[in-house]
């Protein structure tokens, strides 16, 4: 097979890095990828968020299989733009990506099918959600309704932060994404991210993660992308995961197909678990970014059967086989992620770690500028180990990390602490 996967980030170096260990497939290209694709993977100059444009790369190039990374393009409609072309995809339509492109819209099913979540308004204006804040209290979590890179979520501790955050949001700071705000009751317990395939009918668990997105240790200071994750995930227990997936992803799922927007891809499914009882905190529709290293270390070659049986409608017969091991990846970012950062710092003593099936640093914000590999975003590199236990994963992702000689950046020590403590 040749197979374009869309995205420049780590999570699609590790996406690539597992379908090349797939004898299925023949050539890989990645659109644009990053400095450490480039070294396993061809790398095309594209816009991803062009379904036009990706259309045609791929009937150009003979591509037999699209794997969409990131939610820009889904969003866009990118999957609908190949399907139309002919051209197998992995990834949701345009109005089964709602799901995470619209944080009223995910509220609105679970409404419909019951599923445990938070309690919520959905604004237009700031005088409103200002006028319900007040009536709430804090602490409150205040959501941009669009996509915003992640960034689009605020958790106040108290009123005023609140406030700042509505006209903040409502003002323009994220774009089109905050002109409609969700104020949703803050939940207590511990989160986790549980993912699934689905074919628009069938649903089959691929894994459990637990991310790191406060930028420092002990999970304090400001929300980024993810400092860090690790796999599985001890909180989701096996009556857990049932809980979430009969009484939230499963009838999400249906409820999709009842309106006649089938969801096909992965669901990333965000959960607040509190005596073992998960509540949804929000849907994804693509792999996390950093989960998605920990379990393509874990998966493997099989990731690329899995997606492939999800593409073509035949999860029914598919089967996720697991390795009783672990999975830890630490994020190693830019001095001052998530404010403001510096980009063109170098990055040294790359070529001397190993990149094996049980270690590997995958790139995400890179670039390779006169033979050296330098920063040029502020989550950077994931380095990511895999062992028989997490102590042991843990231990070999922060040796890896050490050697990294990069005095721009800067990583938490505490990945895992949770499951560990």
């Amino acid at each position: 097979m040749n197979i374009l996967i869309l995205g420049s980030g780590g999570r699609e170096h590790s996406l690539a890095w597992a379908v090349m260990q797939n004898p299925k497939c023949d050539r890989l290209i990645v659109a644009p990828g990053n400095a450490g694709i480039a070294a396993i993977a061809d790398c095309a100059d594209l816009d991803i968020n062009d379904g036009g444009a990706v259309v045609t790369f791929a009937e150009e190039n003979a591509i037999d299989f699209v794997i969409i990374g990131p939610e820009a393009p889904l969003a866009a409609g990118v999957a609908d733009r190949l399907r139309a072309a002919g051209i197998l995809v992995f990834g949701p339509n345009q109005a089964a990506a709602r799901l995470e492109a619209s944080k009223a819209f995910t509220k609105e099913i679970c409404d419909a099918v019951g599923a445990p979540t938070a309690a919520y308004r959905h604004f237009t204006d700031a005088t409103s959600a200002r006028a319900y804040v007040e009536e709430q209290g804090a602490p409150i979590v205040i959501k941009a309704d669009g996509l915003a890179a992640g960034k689009g979520v605020i958790i106040a501790e108290t009123l005023q932060e609140a406030f700042d955050a509505i006209d903040e949001m409502f003002s323009g700071a994220f774009g089109s994404a905050g002109a409609e705000v969700v104020v949703e009751e803050f939940m207590t317990g511990e989160e986790a991210s549980f993912f699934v395939l689905c074919d628009g009918e069938t649903v089959l668990p691929i894994g459990t993660a637990q991310d790191h997105k406060r930028v420092g240790e002990g999970d304090t200071g400001p929300n980024t992308g993810g400092m860090g994750a690790y796999s599985p995930a001890p909180v989701m227990t096996e009556a857990v995961t049932q809980a979430a997936l009969e009484e939230i992803v499963k009838p999400t799922v249906a409820e999709m197909a009842r309106r006649g927007t089938p969801y096909q891809g992965v669901l990333f499914v965000g959960l607040m678990i509190e005596n073992e009882a998960p509540r949804l905190v929000e849907y994804n529709v693509r792999f996390g970014d950093p989960e998605c290293q920990v379990l393509m270390m874990r998966l493997g070659a099989q990731a690329l059967d899995l997606m492939q049986a999800a593409a073509e409608g035949r999860l029914a017969q598919a089967r996720v086989n697991w390795a009783e091991d672990h999975a830890l990846t630490v994020v190693m970012a830019s001095e001052g992620y998530p404010g403001i950062y510096q980009k063109g710092s170098v990055i040294r003593g790359l070529d001397a770690l190993p990149e094996t099936s049980r270690e590997m640093v995958f790139h995400a914000g890179t670039a390779l500028e006169n033979g050296q590999i330098k920063a040029v975003g502020g989550r950077v590199l994931a380095v990511t180990a895999r062992a028989d236990d997490l102590a042991h994963a843990q231990a070999r992702a922060y040796e890896m990390a050490e050697a990294i000689d990069w005095p721009e950046g800067f990583f938490r020590r505490d990945i895992g602490w949770r499951a560990l403590s």
